[in-house]
């Protein structure tokens, strides 16, 4: 395509059953916000559209655990989530949701255009369903063995841990997830988008067209696919929550979550541009609209296969041109899981970070998984902060403000002649704009946010060369020529910033006094992304900055080990939850529990067993007699720590021998989900040495 003369941008929907964390940031929001801002920083018509899925089988199952109904569910997350966007800076043109009015129009209208061009086939099926619950199963309704990788929790519709989509049917060992039930199968009518019609125009569009230009791991996906031969794919389900079918025969029956949600682009660009008093036509039918799709990796298959097949069988929109998705993002060393609350959520992190929101925008970028899975840690978080924003971003900017402010009251210097590396320093300003725009282009927002940040490293290391604290006292015209440099670099810095750093970039351009909205204050001026490469001056001599203002603060040890803990306390949380009792062994009877000769006994002595890392060897007072008794509680206690410990104790188990000591019976224990041993002990200081246990 040659310059596009629009751009139509779309994130995925994200499921209104829960808050935004950092996985779906980094997958999907961060990046497509950087294009975003970037598109519009140059220039660009640029329509940025999001809004919240709010038919997923995910938001009926929360509903029936909090015994409330879904569109109360999705009420209360889609506001979260939408708050949490506009306070993190994602800067969307319109973000709807699927609830809306326009929505199943826009839903309801597009599959009628489908049904009349015969572009569906309608069949009687199989499906799994649920007796007790009286219902099908629906994708997240059923739980069994993925057929491909063998995770023993793979969803009806999709495996979580390799990725590959998959009809409920072809679980292993399917179970309701509603009752846990074995279901069985059941015939109903559906309709099916016969994706092998479409296969021909995909291998020719994706694997001859897009080769070149898609990511590897979006482009091997497809590819997997396509070989794998392409069968039709149900447009419907039996459910009550969604959009119903409207088609004779539809009735109890509501589009697939899948089918509906992707045109939910389409139906948010429609409700902004009638907002806006645009043609939201041109945004999706154009030839030279630029259509690109942010995803994560778990999407790929709907956004590159599915839904284009959609598009091209209803004859009047364009296919995305890229579909940059993202691998998935880790937490310290474990996949990230809502319902385990492994994760840090977006609203929390804004509320733990007040004002910080960029640290974790640059933090996310920088390990961002646009190749493969990476791994979020807090310390590399707090590093990122410290030694990169802190000590090369800020570092920078606090030198060029201050300096200025004390050598020349605020007041930009003239230059006087430059040297060559004055010179070479201002030609490198003016080429960072083009190699930060092309490592964006090529969707590299890694590369590209490194590149920002080498341009502070280009302040930092003219600042040291030059060393205007010491030119000062010997040379005033050298010093202006250096400040006046400095402060190009920090001008340059606060635009380029803008995509990446937004909060940052807003606050720089307060300090420098600049600005690139529309709405000019007095004595401000204006610099755009392209003045920076084409402009001599973007900071001119005469020109009155601010003082200084930190951008950044050191982050410490105390802060980020508060967020540790708080994973911790859900690692331990889950433990527990998850924790299984052991079953009753078989019965016995009364007579057999007589046998049993179970007194209260004071520990005397405690020793550790040489040469082993469980036992310890116990003197103890049993109330009949004092006996030694080897136990295996040394990983849980030291001998110091169980001298005097009142415990239970199994008095009449005959003798055995445990590394050449011989043990006289047997203390009571019990373990915690953690692994921990716990005395089963008599509290009560009235119970004496040798009473029975009955």
């Amino acid at each position: 395509m040659n310059k596009p003369k629009r751009y139509t941008i779309t994130t995925a929907l994200p499921y209104t059953n829960g808050p935004i964390h950092i996985g779906h940031l980094a997958g999907v929001y961060v990046p497509a916000d950087i294009y975003a801002r970037y598109l519009r920083l140059t220039g660009n018509d640029v329509a940025f559209i999001g809004g919240s899925d709010e038919h997923g089988v995910p938001i009926t199952i929360k509903a029936k655990n909090e015994g409330v109904s879904p569109q109360d569910i999705v009420d209360k997350y889609h506001a979260i989530i939408k708050k949490s966007f506009v306070d993190f800076g994602i800067t969307y043109d319109n973000y709807s949701r699927t609830s809306a009015p326009i929505h199943h129009e826009t839903a309801s209208g597009f599959f009628k255009t489908l049904d009349k061009k015969g572009e569906f086939i309608e069949e009687t099926s199989e499906q799994l369903y649920d007796a007790e619950a009286n219902q099908f199963l629906a994708d997240r309704f059923v739980v069994g063995t993925c057929p491909k990788c063998g995770n023993e929790e793979s969803y009806g519709d999709q495996c979580e841990n390799c990725g590959t989509s998959h009809n409920a049917t072809d679980l292993i060992n399917p179970k309701s997830a509603i009752t846990g039930n074995v279901p069985t199968l059941k015939q109903t009518k559906h309709w099916f988008l016969p994706l092998d019609k479409h296969e021909a125009f995909l291998k020719e569009w994706i694997l001859d067209g897009h080769k070149k230009d898609w990511k590897p791991n979006v482009y091997g996906q497809c590819k997997s696919w396509i070989d794998d031969g392409l069968r039709p794919r149900a447009v419907t389900r039996d459910l009550d929550w969604g959009i119903p079918v409207p088609a004779e025969g539809g009735e109890g029956k509501v589009l697939y979550v899948w089918f509906d949600a992707p045109i939910g682009y389409i139906s948010s660009t429609k409700e902004w541009a009638a907002r806006e008093g645009k043609n939201w036509e041109l945004y999706w039918k154009d030839k030279d609209t630029k259509l690109v799709h942010f995803i994560g990796k778990d999407n790929i298959v709907f956004h590159c296969i599915i839904f284009p097949a959609m598009l091209k069988a209803e004859g009047s929109y364009i296919l995305p041109e890229n579909v940059p998705a993202n691998e998935f993002l880790n937490l310290e060393g474990n996949k990230l899981s809502t319902s385990k609350n492994w994760a840090v959520w977006l609203p929390e992190y804004l509320e733990d970070f007040p004002g910080q929101q960029d640290v974790l925008r640059y933090a996310l970028n920088a390990n961002a998984p646009e190749t493969k899975d990476t791994d979020f840690t807090w310390k590399d978080f707090q590093a990122r902060n410290n030694n990169e924003l802190v000590a090369i971003f800020g570092n920078f900017i606090n030198r060029v403000v201050v300096l200025t402010n004390k050598y020349y009251e605020g007041i930009v210097p003239a230059p006087s002649e430059f040297s060559q590396v004055d010179d070479e320093t201002l030609a490198a300003i003016k080429a960072y704009p083009d190699v930060i725009a092309s490592s964006i282009e090529r969707y590299r927002f890694r590369e590209a946010g490194q590149e920002l940040m080498n341009l502070a490293r280009l302040g930092n290391k003219y600042l040291a060369d030059e060393e205007p604290w010491k030119t000062i006292k010997v040379d005033e015209a050298r010093t202006q020529t250096i400040m006046y440099v400095a402060l190009q670099i920090a001008s340059a810095l606060a635009t380029l910033s803008e995509p990446f750093l937004p909060f940052t970039s807003e606050k720089l351009k307060g300090i420098l006094n600049v600005s690139s909205s529309d709405l000019m204050e007095e004595n401000r001026i204006e610099n755009s992304w392209n003045d920076v490469s084409s402009q001599e001056t973007l900071l001119p001599s005469g020109h009155e900055i601010g003082k200084a203002e930190l951008l950044f603060s050191k982050i410490e040890d105390d802060t980020i080990q508060k967020q540790l803990d708080k994973l911790e306390a859900s690692k331990k949380a889950n433990e527990i939850a998850n924790a299984t009792v052991e079953p009753q062994k078989d019965t016995i009877t009364f007579e057999d529990f007589t046998k049993l000769d179970i007194r209260v006994g004071t520990i005397l002595e405690a020793e550790k067993m040489p040469k082993t890392k469980k036992l310890l060897k116990l003197k103890v007072d049993t109330g009949i007699d004092t006996r030694t008794i080897v136990s295996g509680i040394a990983e849980s206690f030291t001998a110091e720590e169980v001298i005097g410990k009142r415990v239970t104790v199994l008095v009449n188990l005959a003798p055995r021998a445990l590394r050449g000591v011989e043990s006289q019976g047997m203390i009571l224990m019990t373990e915690t989900p953690e692994g921990k041993l716990v005395f089963v002990n008599p509290d009560d200081t009235e119970v004496g040495n040798g009473l029975q246990v009955s």
